[in-house]
């Protein structure tokens, strides 16, 4: 009798733990919501300020307190944004330069991985050290030898500075990023290749870019972001209009006397919209592009 009822405790006690447990994990995740909630309202927060500025009279943009709904939607402001500059021309201008540098940083980035992960010669650790290095380094520090190298062979004033240093290994993160997903590939899958005959270049175009569709979706979407985003580079090597990307024509909007903020936040939500719809568009791969090249170092 006594030990029925001590087993009767025991269970008792394990059915208490895991209710315990169970609750613990409920609340937990309900934290774990919460706090995305906030992030995600205070993400999206001014983005939704931009749009509602997009549609109000230059009056309403900075009246106190915020006024989120405009008392008349003024839809002439994207009317205004799109002719009073050449704003096609512009989105045409940032179409070749996101366009071929994308294209270079995915090419050139993908090899030089794939050397990193796969590939045996000597100094190769050390090399991809260097390389991780230069993150460290901030893009200011090697603005002016660029701009001198560049003015030297006669590029400012054209797309080349903004697109044909993309073709020479893209740039260290890209690099690390593709490296790291290599790794967690199986390495019977190119042995059995390389017992078949097939060349480097054969097993990173046949089996190994095939199986790294997210993580090229991942350096894709980073390297259109970040050129169709640059404002500081197209500054610098674009002096004609006829040149500027969508990021410069923006700033057009801003006179000697005043800045037409209506056109400026109807220009900047026009330009919002391609990149998220791209977002949207290549999600599953960008998010598992991120959560895999994580997996390299178990």
């Amino acid at each position: 009798m006594t030990d029925r009822v001590m087993a009767m405790r025991r269970a008792e006690a394990a059915a208490a733990s895991r209710r315990r447990a169970a609750r613990a994990k409920i609340i937990g995740r309900l934290l774990l919501h919460l706090v995305l909630v906030v992030l995600a309202i205070s993400f999206l927060v001014p983005t939704a300020w931009l749009v509602s500025s997009s549609l109000k009279a230059s009056t309403e943009i900075f009246a106190s307190p915020i006024r989120w709904i405009p008392a008349r939607p003024e839809w002439s402001n994207y009317v205004d944004a799109f002719t009073q500059q050449p704003m096609f021309l512009f989105a045409r201008n940032s179409a070749i330069v996101v366009v071929a540098a994308g294209l270079g940083t995915v090419l050139t980035s993908t090899m030089v991985a794939y050397s990193f992960a796969r590939l045996r010669w000597p100094g190769r650790d050390y090399f991809f050290g260097l390389v991780v290095a230069t993150m460290m380094l901030p893009d200011v520090v090697t603005l002016i030898p660029k701009f001198i190298m560049f003015r030297t062979v006669g590029w400012i004033d054209t797309f080349l500075p903004l697109t044909v240093p993309f073709w020479f290994g893209g740039t260290a993160f890209y690099i690390f990023l593709m490296r790291q997903f290599f790794k967690t590939l199986p390495y019977e899958l190119e042995e059995a290749a390389r017992m078949d005959g097939a060349t480097s270049f054969r097993i990173l175009y046949q089996i190994m870019v095939p199986l790294s569709k997210p993580a090229l979706a991942t350096v894709a979407v980073f390297s259109v972001f970040a050129n169709y985003n640059d404002f500081l580079h197209p500054l610098i090597y674009l002096n004609h209009t006829t040149d500027w990307t969508l990021a410069l024509g923006i700033r057009a909007y801003n006179d000697v006397y005043a800045a037409q903020w209506g056109l400026i936040f109807a220009a900047s939500t026009a330009m919002l919209i391609p990149m998220i719809v791209l977002f949207f568009a290549a999600q599953r791969y960008f998010v598992q592009g991120i959560h895999l090249t994580g997996l390299a170092g178990r």
